[in-house]
């Protein structure tokens, strides 16, 4: 297996190697350079990044598995496209006796034309660190990518157990390019900063798509009028722009946030209602929201004969009409009723119908007179 770099080699550049090492990702820094980086993707599509990916394969093994990525030079040498075509093992060595030291695993395109090293090539290469009783990693090559760190700690050796390849001994580094215009997947970089306003980075632990706005990674949808987070806005950006804070709808009118109240959305009739015998409708007008919450005043004329009610306000239920579907109460209520005169209360039922059942004392329904009944509630 090869580690194959793009337009290194002075000569012998096959046609193999150039389509490998195509990879058509750059993602700028700056007007000539770019980030270094691997591309992203899986072969089952589950992971954001599988390429140089690197797994323990011994206790002081371990494999860094086939990839492609884009390593920068100095701005002035350009961007190397560089691909690992299978799988490569790595040996560390041992521990020291006394301190861990913490070694980083880089991908390194050594380029004579620039470096005057002599060499042509790219390769694995294992950068060791100074043991310490607190490690740090050593500090990346020139053009180079840094792909892992591993802590070695102290006596390691394949006679004790070798590295804790999942125990948390290894780092992972890469982060990830994409082609210029396209969505940066992040990995490992959310907080490198953007090369130009509009670019576009999808955050998967922030779960939101973000864009720089030249100085910030914005998220996205509170640049379309989408609702910000809490925490997320102290200021807003333009009036008419909504937050969530402390679970309420906020609006930001141009100068402070302010508790939204959305319009009421509703519905008016003056028709369906039905008047019952004695009874002529004189007018029916109701509101619904989108709630379901109902206000109605119906007005009846008696045509029938005069009715007295007792001294207790007593009279024989009087049905005064009937309501039009989708105005009828969810529940059996009582609502006022009066005719200027007198008053009383009137039941409303499920079935919409509006029945009298008590008058004032030793009052009379006159004929020839209207009783208004007036009720708000709950539709089913």
């Amino acid at each position: 297996m090869a580690v194959r770099p793009g337009w290194l080699l002075p000569t012998g550049q096959t046609r193999q190697t150039t389509r490998l090492t195509q990879v058509g990702a750059v993602t700028p820094t700056t007007p000539l350079a770019s980030r270094s980086g691997v591309l992203p993707g899986s072969a089952d599509g589950q992971y954001r990044v599988g390429g140089l990916s690197m797994t323990g394969s011994g206790p002081m093994t371990a494999t860094v598995h086939a990839g492609r990525a884009v390593v920068q030079g100095p701005p002035e040498q350009g961007a190397y496209p560089v691909t690992l075509d299978g799988d490569t093992v790595l040996t560390f060595g041992d521990g020291n006796p006394l301190h861990p030291r913490i070694d980083l695993v880089v991908l390194r395109v050594r380029d004579a034309d620039a470096d005057n090293g002599g060499a042509y090539e790219a390769g694995l290469e294992i950068v060791v660190g100074q043991p310490s009783a607190t490690p740090v990693a050593p500090p990346a090559p020139a053009t180079s990518l840094p792909l892992f760190t591993v802590r070695v700690k102290a006596g390691t050796s394949a006679g004790t157990g070798g590295i804790a390849w999942t125990g948390g001994d290894l780092t992972d580094l890469r982060t990830t390019v994409a082609a210029v215009g396209g969505i940066l997947p992040v990995y490992n970089n959310a907080g490198v900063p953007g090369s130009y306003p509009g670019q576009y980075q999808d955050n998967h632990t922030a779960r939101h798509l973000q864009r720089w706005s030249g100085t910030e990674w914005v998220a996205y949808p509170r640049e379309i009028g989408g609702i910000a987070p809490q925490s997320a806005l102290s200021v807003g950006s333009y009036a008419g722009q909504f937050r969530e804070h402390n679970g309420v709808l906020q609006r930001w009118n141009g100068t402070v946030w302010a508790t939204y109240h959305p319009p009421v959305e509703s519905e008016t009739t003056t028709s369906g209602a039905v008047a019952l015998p004695n009874w002529a409708l004189v007018s029916f007008d109701a509101r619904r929201t989108r709630s379901g919450l109902c206000t109605m005043t119906v007005t009846v004329n008696r045509t029938g004969p005069q009715i007295d009610a007792n001294s207790a306000g007593n009279i024989v239920d009087e049905p005064l009409c009937t309501l039009p579907s989708g105005w009828r109460t969810a529940v059996g209520m009582d609502a006022v009723a009066s005719d200027g005169f007198a008053e009383g209360t009137a039941w409303l039922s499920t079935s919409g119908q509006v029945t009298l059942r008590t008058w004032s004392s030793n009052g009379a329904l006159v004929n020839g007179r209207n009783v208004r009944v007036s009720a708000t509630y709950i539709l089913p």
